[in-house]
């Protein structure tokens, strides 16, 4: 489908690839935005788009000489990665719960961190620059060194995917974890302790912004860099220490080569050039589709899932989404469902069947097929996958 343009009466316009009404609480949070002097052109809202705090899940912000660190997010960088093997379906065979548990054995999962710091993980150049971060996080230098490669909690996930071809594939999803999750919160705090003493009358404080050419901008820049930095190479050790196992398994302990990889952001700003201007792009829960970007498009537990290529859709801000969207909030999800239907949702995937994963049901979460007809101007399908493996926090 194409963009369909709300009819809100804001300043600037909001074009929706999403082909259902949006809440009063949704629409309220989007005219928020489309209402800030600095917004660019227009705001774009993906199809999956959702609540979140201060701007949409699911939103493309572009903005002038100002950013707003909470449409960003905590979770600065979060993103995908996955790689292409040369293996294929039948090599799983009697093997998938083998290699769920060495998943979960080399890689911490939920609020785990490693143990042992290795010489990879040191060897990342961002540690040098740590001290140059806001002063809030100066304590948290060990605990980052010690949660590089590992993965997080909640929609986080490892999985091990087959393809329409059989070809087998590795996937995970991934953030900056609490390193990034303290930046963010620190500077939030402090573009709202900015807008609070210059008297500005914002629609949401959540909406407090940096002005470009400020010290607190300059930091705020500098530490959002970092941080995505940091989140894509977590994903990287990660999916080294992942494509060694399968390595293991399958290969006899022979290294491969990738025959595709892809390494995106889908919580992250970057600047960029749009209809001829320099401008900052937000891209709240969704992924850059310039015509030379792959991206991921992840379903629930029990869906398929998308390798996509972008088609550099103007509108877009050369944009897609970042996967299925939830229906429901986590709490509604753990009251509406039981451990039985988790169970029926999930079978024949390798993973946990516990209460602990309640919320991640996949009937929490919108139809992917649905999602992906209303962004086939967006980006072309390069791979359609299924899971056999899932490893959750």
């Amino acid at each position: 489908m194409t963009a369909q343009p709300l009819s809100l009466n804001t300043s600037k316009p909001i074009l929706s690839w999403a082909n259902h009404d949006l809440g009063a609480r949704e629409t309220q949070m989007a005219k928020n935005v489309a209402s800030l002097p600095f917004v660019y052109k227009h705001v774009a809202l993906m199809p999956d788009v959702h609540l979140g705090k201060g701007a949409l899940v699911g939103s493309v912000i572009a903005t002038q000489d100002a950013i707003i660190p909470a449409a960003v997010g905590v979770d600065i960088g979060c993103g995908m990665c996955a790689i292409q093997t040369p293996y294929v379906g039948h090599q799983l065979e009697g093997k998938l719960k083998k290699i769920r548990k060495e998943i979960e054995a080399v890689i911490p999962v939920g609020f785990e961190a490693s143990k042992d710091i290795d010489k990879t993980v040191y060897n990342w150049q961002g540690w040098h620059s740590f001290k140059d971060l806001h002063q809030g996080v100066q304590h948290l230098e060990r605990k980052a060194l010690k949660q590089m490669g590992s993965l997080g909690g909640g929609n986080h996930f490892i999985e091990v995917c087959i393809d329409t071809e059989d070809h087998v594939w590795l996937m995970l999803h991934s953030g900056s974890r609490n390193i990034g999750n303290m930046l963010a919160q620190n500077h939030i705090r402090s573009a709202k302790d900015l807008a609070k003493l210059a008297a500005q009358k914002l629609p949401d404080p959540d909406l407090s912004a940096f002005v470009a050419g400020t010290d607190a901008f300059k930091q705020y820049w500098h530490d959002l860099q970092w941080a995505q930095d940091y989140a894509r190479f977590n994903r990287e050790v990660m999916m080294s220490r992942f494509k060694k196992i399968l390595e293991l398994n399958l290969g006899g302990g022979k290294p491969f080569k990738p025959t595709l990889s892809v390494n995106c952001h889908h919580n992250y700003a970057e600047r960029e050039s749009h209809f001829g201007e320099e401008v900052y792009v937000t891209r709240k829960g969704a992924v850059r589709a310039r015509t030379t970007d792959y991206g991921i498009i992840p379903g629930s537990m029990g869906a398929q899932s998308f390798i996509v290529k972008g088609k550099g859709n103007h509108d877009s801000y050369c944009s897609f989404s970042h996967g299925a969207g939830r229906l429901m909030s986590r709490t509604k999800a753990k009251h509406a469902f039981t451990l039985d239907d988790l169970i029926e949702q999930t079978k024949g995937i390798e993973c946990r069947k516990d209460a602990g994963i309640l919320d991640e049901i996949p009937a929490a979460y919108k139809p992917i097929q649905e999602v992906m007809a209303n962004q086939e101007d967006l980006v072309e399908v390069v791979a359609t996958l299924r899971q056999v493996v899932c490893v959750k926090g």
